[in-house]
């Protein structure tokens, strides 16, 4: 196991270094967004592929994975060619690239932490994959990481889709979503990301409570993101600035969990 994980750390550095040329030759390093689930799926196709015989676990929490990494790739990668680079990478980066810099910025400050926070947040699914056995049926932990894992998706995949045609309607410009997923939590997509990965390590404990134990890292530090770090804090902290309305939409609004709207509790 420790040599496979070893064979996915070295192709993750390869993978981020060629993208990091890419990067400092375009001067934007706003794609990085669509590499996180990419690298994970590839991540998890890697796994599988040093497995002799891999059983029905390995293949199941290969394709939760890959079906979840590989359509957030695509919005993101689509996303970022659609709209051009990220304002908080802008930010992030800007003085470096005045400063002729930017190369080892987005090496230090980009590239190598996402390197490095990828292959931990992907554990569970890695882990998950090496450790399980070949011919084992999918026990009562595999079943019930699915059916969160399920869950995750549907709110991922809605929240995202509804975020686009409310994006792609001109009357919205200056405006707050707060409609369908988006009445009952302000981040429908992060708290989908999150079932998601909590769901996939549930998947990886089915192969035994050591590997959970050893893997439990990777959706305790996404979900840590998602909320306190740089998902939820930042992209509500300019949406306050650039949005009147949406001091109200916050009030009213679960900041995470999906819930009834305040005003319309009884």
């Amino acid at each position: 196991m420790l040599e496979a994980l070893l064979v996915n750390a070295a192709l993750i550095v390869v993978v981020m270094t060629g993208l990091w040329l890419i990067a400092v030759r375009i001067g934007d390093v706003s794609f990085i967004d669509a590499v996180w689930g990419g690298g994970m799926a590839l991540l998890a196709v890697s796994s599988w592929l040093q497995r002799d015989e891999p059983g029905a676990l390995a293949t199941l929490i290969l394709a939760m994975t890959v079906l979840w990494g590989g359509r957030l790739a695509l919005y993101l990668f689509l996303r970022w060619r659609g709209h051009g680079e990220d304002p908080r990478y802008a930010r992030m980066l800007g003085k470096a690239k005045e400063r002729g810099k930017f190369a080892g910025a987005a090496l230090k400050i980009v590239f190598g932490p996402q390197a490095l926070l990828l292959f931990l947040v992907c554990l569970p699914a890695q882990l998950g994959i090496l450790a399980s056995r070949d011919s084992a049926p999918l026990g009562p932990l595999a079943w019930a990481g699915l059916a969160l894992w399920g869950v995750g998706i549907v709110f991922e995949w809605v929240g995202d889709w509804q975020l686009a045609r409310f994006r792609a309607d001109p009357a919205s410009k200056g405006k707050v979503l707060d409609w369908g997923l988006w009445r009952y939590t302000r981040h429908p997509n992060y708290f989908g990301d999150a079932c998601a990965w909590w769901g996939i390590w549930l998947a990886a404990a089915d192969a035994g409570w050591g590997i959970a134990a050893a893997s439990v890292a990777g959706p305790l530090f996404l979900t840590f993101t998602l909320t306190k770090w740089s998902g939820k804090p930042l992209l509500e902290k300019g949406m306050a600035k650039r949005r009147p309305d949406y001091a109200a939409y916050v009030k009213r609004t679960s900041g995470f969990v999906p819930w009834l709207p305040r005003r319309d509790r009884s």
